[in-house]
């Protein structure tokens, strides 16, 4: 059995519009940047996280092989999966990588009829959330100096 609990490290508000995949996949990347999960954590087994959200275990497999494939998970022999030290990018490699949710954001406040201002105030006040969230759970050192500019 091993020392997995079928409790998952981060919250998954399911929501109707986008597949449970790209949730999952976004709620584990979310946990990741904000610290709530650091490297070396252990991620949950594909059963434990199909048995914690209730979800089909092919899916949960496919959350894990995303993450994965992206890097931001490892498999280590005798521990199992556990989170990856993070890649180091390059500006435009971040910034690309944000490229679809940049979109999505923009279209989306548009369509709610948001000025750059009131756009630029939310994502500041998300920003700060999540530094108070990287503070209060212990952030690594010098973490909060790379991402802010």
């Amino acid at each position: 059995m091993g020392n997995n609990t079928h409790v998952i490290p981060f919250r998954v508000a399911f929501q109707p519009g986008s597949s449970l995949y790209e949730q999952v996949v976004y709620a584990a990347k979310k946990a990741m940047l904000s610290g709530q999960l650091r490297p070396g954590d252990p991620f949950p087994s594909v059963r434990a996280l199909s048995t914690a959200l209730k979800i089909n275990p092919n899916t949960a497999h496919k959350v894990v092989t995303q993450l994965l494939n992206d890097g931001l998970l490892v498999v280590m022999p005798g521990t199992g999966t556990v989170v990856a030290q993070p890649p180091q990018s390059s500006p435009a490699e971040r910034s690309r990588l944000l490229e679809k949710e940049v979109e999505q954001l923009a279209v989306e406040a548009k369509r709610l009829g948001m000025s750059l201002e009131e756009v630029m105030a939310a994502l500041a006040a998300h920003w700060q959330r999540l530094d108070q969230q990287d503070d209060s759970a212990g952030g690594a050192p010098g973490k909060g100096d790379r991402t802010k500019r």
